[in-house]
């Protein structure tokens, strides 16, 4: 009888301890920020696979959360499909993502986006593709997750924190809230253990600096008599 192989990877790729953090399918990208890239397996994020980013509310900071990551796709497109928002061209290259590779899609209908989704996955022509759709069936996440798998482009489906709770065939799935200099993430589903805690990633430019209804910080009427006594 042969020798027994020393770990689960020598036997095949695919295998993994649940205990244990998992590798990535195929190849993975830093993502900027080193305590995130510690949670995923790999690394980074995964080309090639369909990842889920599950935020509180849309244009809390997830561009700025995938730049550091879509400014590695070289001379590739970045396709960004329905985005809620309107983009600023200023802000674009300021965060490190080039305008002049920008591809904007805005389908009105699902079924176009499904489709145009699907489409620049299977030709693999841009190097990131990031998805806003609110509601998807399993069977559509599914058809895109197959095709993501066909080429090597980042691609990131993202949708209300409610839907955290559906089923999905998503290789790796992120809770994103925002705090108080950024986002809060936590990886909900990924190939190993259940995240203890979750991760506050600064985001640069602070969204305080960005907004113009930021908060002022609260006073405690303790705190605001001892200032006036120290300015008497």
């Amino acid at each position: 009888m042969g020798a027994l192989p020393a770990s689960l990877d020598a036997i095949h790729p695919g295998l993994w301890r649940a205990s244990q953090l998992g590798r990535a399918s195929g190849r993975t990208v830093e993502t900027g920020y080193a305590a995130l890239s510690a949670e995923l397996p790999g690394g980074g994020w995964p080309e090639g696979a369909l990842v889920e980013l599950l935020v509180q509310q849309t244009g809390i900071g997830e561009l700025r959360l995938l730049a550091p990551a879509l400014a590695t796709v070289g001379s590739r497109a970045l396709a960004f499909l329905r985005p809620p928002q309107q983009l600023n061209a200023i802000a674009l290259p300021h965060i490190g993502v080039p305008v002049d590779k920008v591809l904007l899609l805005r389908p009105r209908l699902s079924a176009d986006a499904l489709w145009s989704a699907e489409q620049i996955l299977k030709a693999g022509s841009c190097g990131a593709l990031i998805f806003w759709q609110e509601a998807i069936r399993a069977e559509s996440l599914r058809r895109l997750q197959l095709a993501a798998r066909s080429g090597h482009t980042l691609f990131f489906v993202v949708r209300p924190l409610i839907r955290a709770t559906d089923p999905s065939p998503a290789e790796l799935r992120l809770t994103v809230r925002p705090s108080a200099e950024g986002v809060t993430v936590e990886v909900i589903k990924r190939k190993g253990p259940s995240m203890a805690g979750n991760v506050t990633i600064e985001l640069r430019p602070s969204p305080l600096l960005l907004s113009p209804h930021r908060r002022a910080a609260r006073v405690t009427p303790g705190a605001a008599m001892a200032l006036v006594n120290e300015r008497a």
